[in-house]
């Protein structure tokens, strides 16, 4: 509490937090913290799972990277001249046969093991500025530097695409690129404001003479109103998590507002908005766009933002929660007609209690015509809650007999 969370990665069971101090906490799914590591005296730049949970990566600003297994005692340790930003293990590195991984400062580095039990490392990029970020997914690797996205197919050992960076003005430090996959062959990017959706597909034999058996298509891209600090995919659509600058209307001068979450549509040049969430935490006003990180669990449909000072957990809405939301608003015919249709997967609600709520509502209104009309549909033939119904009418003086 208290401390600057720099980087985290999410698996189903738990969430593994790197701070400022050198610290790595695996925290379970409620928040309560289950190991701890010494790593380094200085502060975390990134951690990374393979797709087991069962091994995690570590770089820290000293330089130091570690790779090591959770329930075992294998591991790795190397120490740079430099700062290290970026490590990824192989999405399958518990396999025997899968033991790499990559580091990012200067140098995209890869290390494999090989004979003998030695990590072998390997260039495969440098002269671009820093490595900012990585990502990997079965056999592609894709990376962000200074001057944009590549993507490497580990199969030809072969760079397929270079996406450049939109706006060259905005401190790749400060407005760090937001890379996601979404499945095994589409990788998201965000960058500042930029958004492109790209799709790795394979090049037919007659065009491929000296060129790459793969190549890349933007097939969506767009800007949004707001800097990106990270993005997932939710279905056909995006979540996006927004740092935002607002005019203070005391001072008229541009501050820090609250961060924001939003659900996108993404349209081939352009985007619709279809929710837009603002996320109250701890000192907003102070942080940069390079303060939060969005991460989510795959299948789950849960999302976890990352603050400095908080992490909040945000889910999909189900139709429990739209419900949830109509009576919150008093909006009683729509959440009655929204437990109608959707009877058979709500859990929470019962359309009885609603129509009870609504005829409750009706009275204290007023509108004493409406939420009698209403009880014939609502009450149906339960002749006790008739009665019931029947002598609140009466007491208010509002029975009518015809």
């Amino acid at each position: 509490k208290g401390s600057r969370n720099y980087f985290r990665s999410l698996l189903v069971l738990f969430l593994a937090l790197g701070t400022h101090y050198g610290k790595v906490y695996l925290l379970d799914v409620q928040g309560n913290i289950t190991q701890k590591f010494d790593v380094s005296p200085v502060k975390i730049n990134q951690i990374s799972l393979d797709e087991s949970g069962e091994h995690m990566g570590v770089c820290s600003e000293d330089g130091k990277v570690q790779v090591f297994g959770l329930y075992s005692a294998e591991e790795f340790h190397e120490t740079f001249d430099c700062p290290i930003k970026i490590v990824a293990v192989h999405p399958h590195f518990v396999r025997s046969h899968f033991k790499q991984f990559v580091t990012g400062g200067k140098k995209l580095l890869l290390y494999e093991r090989g004979w003998m039990n030695r990590w072998k490392p390997s260039v495969l990029h440098e002269g671009e500025g820093n490595i900012r970020n990585v990502k990997w997914r079965g056999h592609l690797i894709a990376w962000a530097n200074n001057m944009g996205v590549k993507i490497l197919d580990m199969i030809s050992k072969q760079r397929i695409t270079n996406v450049p960076r939109d706006d060259i003005s905005l401190r790749p430090d400060m407005y760090p690129c937001s890379l996601c996959w979404k499945d095994n062959l589409t990788l998201i990017i965000g960058w500042g404001n930029s958004v492109k959706i790209c799709s790795v597909k394979e090049r037919h034999a007659s065009e491929m003479r000296d060129l790459p058996n793969r190549y890349v298509e933007i097939v969506f891209q767009f800007d949004t109103e707001f800097y990106i600090s990270g993005l997932a995919p939710i279905c056909d659509q995006l979540v996006i998590l927004s740092y935002v600058k607002e005019i203070s209307e005391k001072t008229e001068v541009e501050c820090c507002a609250r961060p924001r979450l939003d659900i996108v549509q993404p349209l081939p040049e352009s985007c619709e908005e279809i929710s837009s969430d603002a996320l109250t935490v701890r000192g907003f006003q102070e942080n940069e766009c390079r303060d939060y990180h969005l991460e989510y669990s795959e299948g789950e449909s849960l999302f976890y933002i990352i603050s400095p000072r908080d992490v909040v957990v945000a889910k999909e809405r189900d139709q429990d929660d739209h419900i949830d939301w109509l009576l919150e608003k008093k909006k009683y015919e729509e959440a009655l007609m929204a437990a109608e249709i959707s009877q058979k997967t709500i859990k929470k609600h019962k359309i009885l209690d609603i129509g009870l709520a609504y005829i409750n509502h009706l009275m204290e209104k007023g509108e004493y015509d409406l939420a009698a009309r209403k009880c014939q549909k609502i009450l149906g033939k339960n002749t006790e809650l008739w009665e019931f119904e029947v002598y609140k009418f009466k007491e208010i003086g509002q029975l009518k007999v015809s």
